[in-house]
């Protein structure tokens, strides 16, 4: 006979997504931009957890990189954060964070 704690008797159980419910969420997360905590309390009954519904997202290829991000590594950018790094070295205790010199040089 196996004892339970009480965490383990109150626990939900875990089902795996039906396939009602993974065309439910891909379509409410493309149509609405639903989140995770969203699913959760519109449908408290499904006992989803916040960490289920994210890696389906993520299976389901729904998430990813938002368009319009780019990388701010261009051989332009990289010159001119190499440059004003180079000219502090002949200048003593004249630190500039790595936020300054992004703003100096216009990345962001």
């Amino acid at each position: 006979m196996r004892i339970l704690t009480f965490y383990q008797a109150n626990a939900p159980i875990l089902t795996p997504f039906s396939k009602d419910d993974k065309m439910l969420i891909k379509n409410l997360y493309e149509c609405k931009r639903y989140n995770a905590r969203q699913f959760i309390t519109e449908f408290p009954d499904k006992c989803w957890t916040k960490n289920s519904i994210n890696g389906l997202l993520v299976k389901l290829g729904t998430v990813g990189r938002r368009p319009g991000r780019r990388s701010a590594h261009t051989d332009k950018n990289v010159h001119t954060v190499e440059s004003l790094l180079l000219s502090q070295e002949d200048k003593p205790q004249s630190h500039r964070t790595v936020r300054e010199i992004s703003r100096e040089a216009g990345i962001h």
